[in-house]
Parts: C-alpha cells; sequence; structure tokens
C-alpha cells in the first residue's frame, strides 16, 4: 500500500481518514511511544457522498457513491461495479480504458481541463467525442454530484 500525506506526515492508513476539518482548524501533534497523536480544537465533519450514475451501451445504469476529491475510477473500484476492462492500467495514464463521455453541461463544470497525456490517451479511445475524458483523471466535486457517464460502445487497451 503506498504511502500518503495527512497532516504533512507519510502513513499507510490515510484512507481510512473519511473526515474533513473546518477551514483554519488548529491541530497540533504530540508524540507518546514513538507514535503520532493529534488534537483538534475544532468540531469535524464527515464528508458528503456524491452520486454518479454510469450509463452502458445498452441504457442499463449503474450507480456509484464517492467522496469529493475521489475521481471516477475510483469509485467504479471502491463500488464494485463490474465494467469489463474498465481502467486496465490502474489510474496511470498508460491506457484509454477508462473513458467516459460526459453530457455538455457536466463537462463545462469539471475543475480541470484536460493535460496533453490524457488528450494523447484519448486520441486513442474508441468513440471519442467532444466531451470525452479519462475517468481516472476526472476528480468529483459536489457541483458534479447526481450526473450520469456515459460508457463508450468498445473498449481500446493501448498497453
Amino acid at each position: 500500500m503506498a504511502s500518503r500525506s495527512v497532516f504533512g506526515l507519510h502513513t499507510k492508513f490515510s484512507h481510512l481518514l473519511s473526515i474533513r476539518l473546518l477551514p483554519s482548524t488548529p491541530i497540533s501533534a504530540f508524540t507518546k511511544r514513538g507514535q503520532k497523536f493529534f488534537h483538534v480544537n475544532r468540531p469535524i465533519y464527515k464528508i458528503e457522498d456524491i452520486t454518479v450514475t454510469f450509463v452502458q451501451q445498452d441504457g442499463t445504469k449503474l450507480e456509484g457513491k464517492g467522496k469529493e476529491g475521489d475521481n471516477l475510477l475510483d469509485i467504479i473500484i471502491n463500488n464494485d461495479i463490474d465494467i469489463d476492462g474498465f481502467g486496465a492500467c490502474e489510474g496511470t495514464l498508460a491506457c484509454s480504458t477508462c473513458h467516459v463521455i460526459l453530457k455538455q453541461d457536466a463537462f463545462d463544470k469539471l475543475p480541470e481541463e484536460a493535460t496533453d497525456e490524457e488528450l494523447d490517451m484519448l486520441d486513442l479511445a474508441y468513440g471519442l467525442t467532444d466531451t470525452s475524458r479519462l475517468g481516472c483523471q476526472v476528480c468529483i466535486t459536489k457541483e458534479l454530484s447526481g450526473i450520469e457517464v456515459q460508457l463508450p460502445e468498445g473498449v481500446n487497451d493501448q498497453r
């Protein structure tokens, strides 16, 4: 399991945190027997679930939930949604198997534009459209909650 940074410290278990601190929450850390402990002076709250519906070519709708900041590939994996071949490279921008098609209004709400690396992979994707993106590169925000994401007719694995 990869290490992640939590409060400026690296830990293997940061994925277990499902809370977000309020802005400007003072945090202090202290050490006891070589372990780090945190003290928070303000209340914490749970991050709200964000719903995404994946629409397959036959019209079947598969719903997944995620947290703000998750990408579409994370949502599919974390919700055990079975889409054959989807996300084969595990989000390393080495294939185009997580190609998704967004509706124009959802596409316009995306906080970040596609990088050159993503555009290169999209050029190899099956059924490319003007609103195509790689699911591993689309991070979900509250504004995108409830979106429907169209899955293309086929998958083109470029690995």
